[in-house]
């Protein structure tokens, strides 16, 4: 046995923070490494020490072995654990942790070649006697050419790889072959292999996977995480038990993932995915050979801290748990908190969060690798944090969830909190009729259930709000911004009534000041009369009660001087419409519509694939190029009829919001 002192730690986020926060209580240093767009990360504070891997590709940072190792080794480390993602299961980076004799936080690099491969995976769990669905591997031509063998619909999938790159459901035969394509390319940039693996399609699945752990000695599980609600074939939310299993079915699946285990000999923390149907019957679909994201509802519901035992298995320990021991102790749910626009597609929304504030209650976790300082950037998966509660059975988990998704404040950048929230309020999750699809079929109702909601909240909250914060702040913010020809300077501040028109959304609102002595305030918004006291501010925060009331709003003000204010789990746009703008932003940003030549970018990126060349004649809404953002592809559409008059952007080139990739010579009506 082999005591662990230093770990470095090859990963970023969340993860890398997770694993330090159980290296300090085992008293190991830990080293991260980051890349420059990760200088104030909070990974690189909370290590020991920090070191830099100089690029700007993932493949010069994040995924370079040799630099990776040489770190550990100049550093002192005696281990690395890979987090997930990235290098995690690439049994080369094992190799050369071996080579370099340094401990590998994690299983042999010839068990990963078998268990981390989709097709060698299969036909090992296969031999073992667990059940799997019909499936062909391949690259594009050879895929193309066996198509009829497993019929329609197909899911295809890296076979290297995981986390939903490049997964996508082929309905129809017409669709195969562009879908192959994409597939294949981002299999090949994520992975490193453009081998895809072609599956039948089980109609109306679940998604529910086992935590197995294992020494030399001996393998055991975890029990399971039902993982059914996903977006783009990544999950958002798990839970812990899984409301579907029955007792005996929960024994057979537990069994088959020992089973799996014990046969490869698998050493170390991994995870055994099923799919299982609509009559229980269960299927193999893959395994993780490393940690999951979503491993802290296990830890809620079996009391084991996951990353422990996986430094002690790697040190030469035995296991400390006994099967026999194991229960699964009450309820935890995960959802995870993604930078991304529920309403547009899940579009990626990088940027600068202009408030941030967790909840802060009993039987809550938060996994994270942000700090209110933060900036979200392109270059990296869309996920911001986990947020994980635990109650006494699936209801109480799930009302402690709600309340705390209505608690978390994020300003500035476009999040899914609202859509998690409406979510776990819905008839079909409450009575646990959902699938994988589940994203597919009920996002256009879910975001429909989020604006009626909003609709629903009176206007005035959120207005009174936003006008006290901009009233306690007035002078302070023209000390921050500059000269500012502010109305009320010159017109208004020694009348005794004052009139403030204030924007929200497309709407004007006219709000009369009556009286103003603070900690008491008098408005007349419209015809109605609001008479408001004991206003406190604490930074951000803001309360107030009303018709003795107790209300409370967050608000922050962002780069272009609108009011972002929260309340009642919705954030509210708001501007003083007394306040002329100090700037006018030079980049433009236009929805791709018919009175537009010019295509912008819509976010940062990189452009990967262009479909199109200057002379080309495209039609509305056809593809003009892919850009990946945030670890997932945005297609790039033509806003109207016309022809390619100019590309001005090339494969592998970095753009910023606003950049103009394609102008188009329209066709005359």
């Amino acid at each position: 046995m082999t005591k662990i002192t230093k770990i470095l730690i090859a990963n970023r986020g969340e993860i890398a923070v997770r694993i330090m926060r159980t290296a300090r209580k085992m008293g190991i240093h830990t080293v991260s490494i980051f890349a420059e767009n990760d200088i104030s990360s909070l990974h690189v504070k909370e290590a020991d020490e920090a070191r830099l891997l100089t690029g700007v590709e993932l493949s010069e940072t994040y995924l370079n072995i040799a630099k990776i190792v040489e770190t550990a080794l100049e550093t002192g480390c005696d281990a690395i654990h890979p987090g997930y993602g990235f290098l995690a299961e690439n049994p080369l980076f094992v190799e050369a942790c071996d080579g370099a004799g340094i401990i590998f936080i994690g299983p042999k690099a010839e068990v990963m070649r078998v268990m981390g491969n989709k097709i060698k995976a299969r036909e090992f769990v296969k031999k073992a006697g667990v059940p799997v669905t019909e499936g062909l591997t391949g690259n594009r031509a050879t895929l193309l050419k066996a198509k009829s063998k497993i019929g329609f619909p197909v899911l295809l999938k890296a076979a290297a790889g995981g986390g939903g790159k490049g997964m996508q459901i082929v309905r129809e035969e017409k669709e195969l072959e562009q879908a192959l394509e994409a597939t294949s390319r981002q299999a090949l940039a994520y992975f490193g292999d453009d081998t895809i693996y072609l599956e039948k399609y089980l109609d109306e699945p679940r998604h529910i996977e086992f935590q197995i752990l294992g020494d030399n000695r001996d393998v055991i599980h975890l029990f399971e995480r039902e993982c059914s609600i996903q977006r783009r074939y990544q999950k958002i939310i798990e839970e812990s038990p899984s409301p579907t299993l029955t007792p005996e079915l929960r024994k057979k699946m537990g069994e088959a993932a020992v089973r799996i285990g014990k046969e490869i000999g698998y050493t170390n923390a991994g995870t055994i995915e099923f799919l299982v149907d609509r009559d229980l019957n269960f299927y193999f679909l893959e395994m993780n050979t490393r940690i999951q994201v979503e491993h802290p509802v296990t830890e809620m519901v079996t009391g084991t801290d996951l990353v422990e035992e996986q430094i002690l298995v790697a040190e030469g320990k035995p296991l400390r748990i006994k099967q026999e021991t194991l229960r699964q102790n009450g309820h935890a749910i995960e959802c995870r908190i993604y930078a991304e626009d529920p309403e547009n597609n899940f579009m990626p929304s990088p940027g600068k969060m202009t408030l941030y504030k967790e909840p802060v209650m009993d039987s809550i976790r938060i996994d994270k690798g942000i700090t209110s300082d933060s900036e979200i950037t392109s270059s990296y998966d869309p996920m911001i944090c986990k947020l994980v509660s635990w109650g006494s059975d699936r209801e109480d988990a799930r009302k402690r969830m709600t309340v705390a998704l209505q608690d978390y404040q994020i300003h500035g950048i476009r999040t899914n909190i609202a859509y998690l929230s409406q979510l776990l309020i819905s008839k079909p999750f409450i009575t646990n009729t959902i699938s994988t699809k589940f994203c597919d079929e009920h996002t256009p109702e879910i975001v429909a259930a989020i604006l009626n909601d909003r609709n629903r909240v009176p206007v005035h909250f959120p207005l009174i709000g936003y006008l006290l914060f901009s009233l306690g702040i007035r002078n302070e913010r023209k000390t921050l911004t500059g000269n500012r020809a502010e109305i009320w300077n010159t017109t208004g501040f020694w009348r005794e009534e004052m009139m403030v028109k204030i924007k929200s959304g497309e709407t004007e609102h006219s709000v009369k000041i009556l009286s103003s002595r603070y900690p008491e305030y008098t408005f007349r918004i419209g015809e109605e009369l609001y008479f408001i006291r004991n206003v406190h501010s604490d930074k951000s925060e803001l309360t107030f009660s009303l018709n003795g009331i107790s209300y409370a709003v967050y608000v922050s003000m962002d780069s272009k001087d609108t009011g972002l204010v929260s309340f009642a789990g919705h954030i509210f746009e708001m501007q003083r419409l007394d306040f002329l703008p100090d700037t006018i932003s030079p980049v433009r940003f236009e929805s791709a519509g018919s009175h537009s030549n010019e295509v912008y970018s819509p976010m940062p990126g990189k452009v990967i694939k262009l479909f199109v060349k200057a002379g080309d004649k495209v039609g509305k809404g056809e593809v003009l190029l892919i850009l990946e953002a945030m670890k997932m592809e945005n297609s790039v559409v033509s806003p109207a009829d016309g022809i390619v008059e100019q590309i001005h952007v090339a494969v592998n080139d970095r753009v910023d919001p606003g950049k103009v990739m394609v102008t188009l010579e329209k066709k005359e009506d």
